[in-house]
């Protein structure tokens, strides 16, 4: 009976030490800001990685295309101007209306 109870103790041991060890190895939420990157990418300044990286269904390509259309066009002045630049739908431009700002002001 004693030796049950060591080991019971034992393994209780062994638990929490284990969750302890997850819990100090986990990111700090200032750590996931670095890890995640930015939220938010404005339209108008940034670079083809930048809006892919950020931006969901946008590739490297996809975004490429942005900047290029920016290039010859000017800037853009609504998300939803985004549906000029070939392949990006009103799908896309829905799904990332709170990662796309248009100007400098963050």
């Amino acid at each position: 009976m004693q030796k049950m109870r060591t080991r019971m103790w034992t393994q209780c041991l062994g638990v929490l030490l284990l969750v302890a060890g997850l819990a100090s190895a986990a990111p700090s939420e200032e750590g996931q800001d670095v890890v995640q990157g930015p939220l938010t990418v404005n339209i108008n300044e940034a670079n083809a990685e930048t809006l892919a990286a950020v931006l969901e269904g946008i590739g490297l390509t996809r975004a490429q295309a942005i900047v290029d259309y920016r290039t010859q066009f000017g800037r853009f002045y609504s998300a939803e101007e985004l549906s000029a630049v070939r392949g990006i739908g009103t799908s896309t431009i829905n799904r990332n209306l709170s990662r796309i700002q248009i100007d400098g002001h963050f």
